[in-house]
């Protein structure tokens, strides 16, 4: 195959069997508060003291800087994320809405310097940090999308708590060509730094968030993100060897074409959404740190209607958040 070697029907049967886990579990921990303080708060608690010492240790092949960094942000932007949800004086709080994209330009930053450290090492093949590494072009290349993926994240003041029983953090600004554009370079980097993990903590994980929000709920991509990576992260660095040295594990093929390839679709996606962007802004003249910039488009107005929030305020694009009572409604003016 192109991307990976021979994918058996085990493997896949496996592949099916991690998405479908990571999709119920992300839907009981935003269910259920108690649910996702066990699982975000002492099960990583009890991982951290008796279990990843052994597992994610040096030499394995989660056992590096970027794996410890990437579980720990993960975790923080999952209880960051309970905390905007749970509590209304903070969903109220227009400076608690820096943190979501704060979050998440954090892991968008943390991948960024991996694919540059791996595109300068000079790797040829031979196993580095416990998974094949091959450096090139496409490392540097991927590494820019992800930059322009950063810089197009938009829209954070209007991040609203849903005002149904599951209180969800929504992100009407965030939609789905963005979405999009993340999961190829974010699949891209996965691909070009621990290609040998790709099949599952790539493909499989970007697809499990954005099903859920594009099928089960809207508007809350960063929500399911930060959920699936974080309960991904805490399985790999338990369990390494499921996707390097077990029945399941699909290798990458390391062709430089895949490489390559994934890599130049990667930065045309990014590159494409930040023209549309630039566009936006102009033609509407609105400032893409403050302003919500896709009002107008049906998808975000959808969003909104989903999850109670129905028309734009009045106040225009940008100028309050949309609580989850009466009370955080008031708090917020």
């Amino acid at each position: 195959m192109f991307l990976f070697d021979s994918i058996p029907w085990h493997a896949w049967l496996a592949w099916f069997a991690v998405l479908a886990a990571l999709i119920g579990l992300n839907e009981v921990t935003r269910r259920w508060k108690q649910a996702g303080v066990a699982i975000f708060v002492v099960l990583p608690v009890l991982l951290t003291v008796f279990v990843w010492p052994a597992t994610a240790g040096a030499g394995s092949s989660t056992g590096t800087w970027f794996h410890w960094v990437k579980v720990y942000s993960a975790l923080a932007g999952c209880l960051g994320f309970m905390l905007i949800r749970y509590i209304p004086r903070i969903a109220a709080n227009r400076w608690a809405l820096c943190f979501p994209p704060a979050i998440l330009a954090i892991n968008i930053v943390e991948a960024c310097l991996r694919d540059f450290q791996v595109g300068a090492m000079g790797a040829d093949g031979g196993v580095v940090d416990g998974v094949v590494m091959v450096s090139g072009p496409w490392n540097w290349m991927n590494g820019v999308a992800g930059l322009i993926n950063l810089v197009t994240i938009c829209g954070w003041f209007g991040i609203f708590v849903s005002r149904d029983k599951t209180r969800d953090m929504v992100w009407p600004d965030m939609l789905w060509f963005w979405i999009i554009a993340y999961d190829l370079w974010n699949f891209a980097y996965v691909y070009n730094c621990v290609g040998d993990h790709s099949f599952y903590a790539g493909a499989a994980l970007l697809l499990s968030c954005t099903i859920a929000a594009f099928l089960i709920k809207r508007g809350a991509w960063l929500q399911h993100r930060a959920h699936t990576l974080a309960l991904w992260m805490m399985f790999t660095m338990a369990v390494p060897t499921f996707v390097t040295d077990s029945p399941f594990s699909v290798a990458a093929s390391h062709r430089p074409a895949a490489l390559l390839t994934v890599s130049a679709v990667s930065l045309a996606a990014n590159v494409a959404v930040l023209v549309f962007q630039v566009l936006t802004v102009a033609r509407r003249r609105r400032n893409p740190l403050t302003d919500e910039l896709y009002v107008e488009l049906p998808a975000y107005q959808r969003v909104r209607a989903a999850n109670g929030a129905g028309d734009r305020e009045t106040a225009g694009a940008g100028a309050g958040v949309a609580g989850t009572s009466r009370h955080t409604e008031a708090s917020s003016r």
